[in-house]
């Protein structure tokens, strides 16, 4: 496997794992900002007993810096590994003949 190969794979896994949950959780957020800004309640149950509490209001902007963050991953994994390499620096020129070396001929 080369490194292009390789560096595919990593930002393949990168988006399964981080850009994904990212622009869920990016959604949820801008969702959870608009439910918080209306005054709409959260309603839990649990063993039948139904409560309603406001959203919380940081936790929107909160859900969207994290989902930020994680859509950022994969997108500095794929430059990181995808980029093409700078090519190799040819060798310095061999140092010139002292003064005192005799010229070879010219024709």
């Amino acid at each position: 496997m080369n490194n292009r190969t390789g560096g595919l794979i990593a930002t393949i896994v990168a988006v399964v794992f981080c850009g994904c949950p990212g622009l869920f959780l990016c959604i949820w957020g801008a969702l959870a900002s608009v439910g918080s800004a209306a005054g709409v309640p959260l309603t839990t149950e649990l063993n039948g007993v139904s409560s309603q509490a406001p959203v919380p209001v940081w936790l929107g902007p909160g859900s969207i810096c994290l989902s930020l963050l994680l859509l950022a991953i994969p997108v500095v994994v794929g430059f990181f590994t995808l980029r093409s390499k700078p090519a190799p620096v040819a060798a310095a020129p061999s140092a010139p003949p002292p003064p005192s070396a005799p010229l070879p001929p010219t024709s």
